[in-house]
């Protein structure tokens, strides 16, 4: 998504990903995923928010993830906002939502 521009301002509750490792702390999670609990501590390790936006990638959290579906205007056939489907694994639901953006982004 990000690599499609997908916009987004850090800010405390957002979930980011590491690929190139700046950050010296380990990971309470897996792969280099960290959370920003204080932004102004992600901004004394990258120098700005700027460069947060520029050296991490964004992992919009499941809800993050259904509003920008919603400010996206994505919705199912019925002019819905996708509903949960009964049965699908909560990580399928996750990754359900992201192809829809990134859907969205590559068409619209």
């Amino acid at each position: 998504m990000k690599e499609l521009g997908l916009a987004w301002r850090p800010h405390v509750g957002c979930f980011v990903w590491d690929p190139e490792g700046h950050i010296a702390s380990e990971s309470p999670f897996p792969n280099r995923v960290y959370f920003i609990l204080s932004l102004p501590r992600f901004v004394d390790i990258f120098g700005s928010v700027e460069q947060i936006v520029q050296k991490l990638v964004w992992l919009p959290t499941w809800h993050q993830a259904r509003l920008l579906c919603q400010h996206m205007n994505i919705v199912d056939e019925q002019g819905n906002l996708f509903p949960l489907e009964p049965g699908r694994a909560p990580a399928d639901e996750y990754i359900h939502i992201y192809k829809q953006i990134i859907s969205a982004m590559m068409n619209g």
